[in-house]
């Protein structure tokens, strides 16, 4: 089944034998064995037993907490993996080594690829819209990464590229109804902004899982460094990620009609723009059809889902860290 997301506000959420349970209003909506959760995401205000609290810690699977609009609040997870050998290494990486500005170099080049991916798709299909001033912008981004030894030139690297592709996106959108100006996150002021600023939070999520899994400590990153509360290291492995899983899930959605604006509630005092309930939970369904997802790994040679790929990329940083591999490989797609 995968991850598990609660939607229903005051929901009660419970343990009956081996199995999750899920009530509201007296009513049983929710009744999954624990085998086959990988992680519970309670968005909204629920009730957790402590037997539920207790059965996930012993299996290992995050409980995740966000508001109904999609904000982060926190998570439980279990006791960290006691492998230390994979800690010592990505301490001993910190700050402007040889190491962090590889793997720095690795996340801004899978990243930015992959960003040029969805440009170059669409202007093959589009051949009557024009993308390559975008697409130029994006590659002149790419160049000169592998010559690049500063953290902060990275960065602005990253910056550069990033703002070339989402000033092209609003060309992706094509059906009425939707619009995209400039990336606005806090709070998002329009529903595609809202869906891409939720689609990051669940995959946050998703690759802290797989960063604890591994046996990294979260909080320590590279191109993320050194930000007080924020799980750098996710938000570093996140980014090959957000356009191959978010974006291109956010452009099917609203293209093919499975979202449309009256799917969207807006709050008038802070323009805030969110998904009302029935579109948060068909945006998650869309979410987990996404990740459950198959494709060729480069690297593998085998077919994996994206759920798997998560770990997989972070086992690939951890052997390039302790030295078993020469390179960080991200993970691109053409």
């Amino acid at each position: 089944m995968g991850t598990v997301y609660i939607t229903q506000e005051d929901s009660f959420i419970g343990k009956t034998d081996e199995r999750l349970i899920v009530k509201a209003d007296k009513k049983n909506i929710l009744d999954v064995p624990f085998i086959k959760v990988e992680g519970v995401v309670v968005l909204g205000r629920a009730t957790v037993s402590p037997a539920v609290v207790s059965e996930l810690m012993e299996r290992k699977i995050p409980l995740s907490f966000m508001m109904g609009t999609g904000k982060y609040l926190g998570r439980l997870e279990p006791e960290m993996t006691k492998n230390i050998f994979v800690r010592k290494a990505q301490w001993q990486a910190a700050g402007e080594t040889e190491q962090s500005v590889h793997v720095v170099r690795g996340f801004v080049r899978g990243k930015l690829k992959n960003y040029r991916s969805i440009l170059n798709r669409n202007q093959r299909k589009y051949s009557e819209l024009d993308w390559q001033a975008a697409i130029d912008r994006v590659q002149n981004a790419i160049a000169p990464i592998d010559k690049t030894n500063s953290i902060n030139s990275l960065r602005g690297l990253e910056g550069a590229g990033s703002a070339a592709y989402f000033g092209a996106f609003n060309q992706l959108i094509r059906v009425e109804g939707f619009s995209f100006a400039a990336r606005r996150r806090r709070p998002p002021t329009d529903p595609v902004n809202a869906l891409l600023s939720f689609g990051y939070s669940l995959l946050r999520h998703d690759v802290q899982s797989a960063v604890n899994i591994v046996g990294f400590d979260p909080y320590l990153g590279y191109l993320h460094f050194e930000h007080y509360g924020r799980p750098g290291l996710a938000l570093d492995l996140m980014e090959e990620f957000r356009p191959l899983v978010v974006d291109s899930m956010v452009l099917n959605a609203i293209n093919h009609g499975i979202l449309k604006p009256s799917d969207f509630t807006s709050e008038p005092l802070s323009n805030a723009v969110f998904l009302s309930p029935e579109g948060r939970r068909e945006f998650l369904r869309q979410y987990e059809m996404k990740k459950q997802s198959e494709f060729k790994h480069p690297v593998l040679g085998r077919k994996c889902t994206y759920q798997e790929a998560f770990e997989i990329q972070a086992r690939l940083l951890a052997k390039y860290l302790m030295g078993e591999i020469d390179k960080y490989p991200p993970l691109f797609l053409r």
